[in-house]
């Protein structure tokens, strides 16, 4: 167990090691299931950090290891514990190799349908190639301060939002602002792009989320707004894609912060299908996330279930039944 800088993380080696002073080595259980003792020393991660010293990385010594109190059920039960707790990351770990799964599925399918390599039955047409500037007009949102923020009122979206809170759209915010700092934003419409226009390097300036809301919601500033005709989930998912942010890379300017402005947006040049095409391909795009966001709902519900399972039954609160116990 780890006794220094991430401190109290426990693992099992399974193979002959050595270990240096950073560590702690627990050997020759008596009466203890080494997977049962897993369990309760990860549960107990919080309390050694709060008894660790501080100084240039935290840590703490092996007297406080060895005086650490642990409850001690017969070695039955302690096994039958220690299987329950398995089964959930057995569950666990089956839903996170499902999701990345389907998401390399969905990169895999969104390389071949945004290029056109790949075309969904019954399209046919040609694309064009067109840019940005051909497709709408682009508008600059206004400034929304930190202090504006609340927790209810009309919904506004910031443009470190886009980087942190969003993947290609949504059709929620996550902040609020008071009607009277509503009515100096910039209104967005249901289908607008929202450029980042500001940020720390130059592969991430220019990320895109689409507004696809019903509400109305506004604009911070440092987002551009770009507003047209066009399937906005297909055209912002084409504008996070590596091609076309290597062209936003390219049109970025400054070191430290990073911008782009509108006109370097409207020189974005794009490979496009017809708009019947585009629609298709982002409801596959939007059945593919969906599929996605129900496993991890399944994968957030399980690990709300092992935490509750071990505050339960590592505390004794709540006992197994004596047939499985035995």
């Amino acid at each position: 167990m780890s006794i220094a800088a991430t401190v109290g993380v426990p693992i099992v080696t399974g193979i002959r090691a050595c270990i240096h002073d950073g560590f702690v080595a627990i050997q020759n259980l008596r009466g203890l299931d080494q997977t049962y003792l897993l369990y309760t020393l990860r549960s107990l991660q919080s309390e050694l950090r709060s008894a660790g010293q501080t100084g240039s990385q935290q840590n703490v010594n092996t007297d406080i290891v060895k005086g650490l109190q642990i409850p001690m059920p017969p070695i039955e039960e302690q096994r039958a514990i220690a299987a329950a707790l398995l089964d959930i990351d057995h569950l666990i770990g089956a839903l996170e190799r499902t999701i990345a799964k389907k998401q390399a599925i969905k990169k895999g399918m969104m390389q071949q349908l945004m290029t056109g390599r790949t075309r969904l039955p019954g399209f046919t047409d040609p694309w064009e190639v067109v840019t940005l500037g051909d497709l709408g007009v682009f508008l600059k949102g206004r400034g929304i301060k930190r202090d504006d923020v609340r927790q209810s009122g009309i919904p506004c979206i910031r443009y470190g939002e886009l980087y942190t809170d969003f993947v290609n759209y949504t059709d929620t915010a996550r902040s609020f602002v008071s009607p009277d700092i509503a009515a100096t934003a910039l209104p967005l419409h249901s289908g607008d792009l929202m450029f980042a226009g500001s940020g720390e390097t130059r592969e991430e300036i220019g990320t895109c989320v689409a507004y696809i809301g019903e509400e109305p919601a506004v604009a911070g500033g440092d987002i551009v707004v770009f507003r047209g005709s066009f399937n906005p989930i297909y055209l912002a998912t084409l504008a996070n894609t590596p091609a076309v942010s290597t062209q936003k890379a390219r049109a970025g300017q400054g070191d430290a912060i990073v911008h782009i402005n509108s006109r370097a947006l409207a020189s974005v040049s794009i490979e496009l299908p017809p708009r019947h095409e585009q629609d298709a391909i982002a409801e596959v795009l939007v059945d593919a996330d969906n599929v996605i966001s129900a496993l991890r709902s399944r994968l957030n519900k399980a690990k709300s279930i092992k935490q509750g399972t071990m505050q339960q039954l590592l505390t004794g609160r709540t006992r197994l039944p004596l047939e499985v116990a035995s």
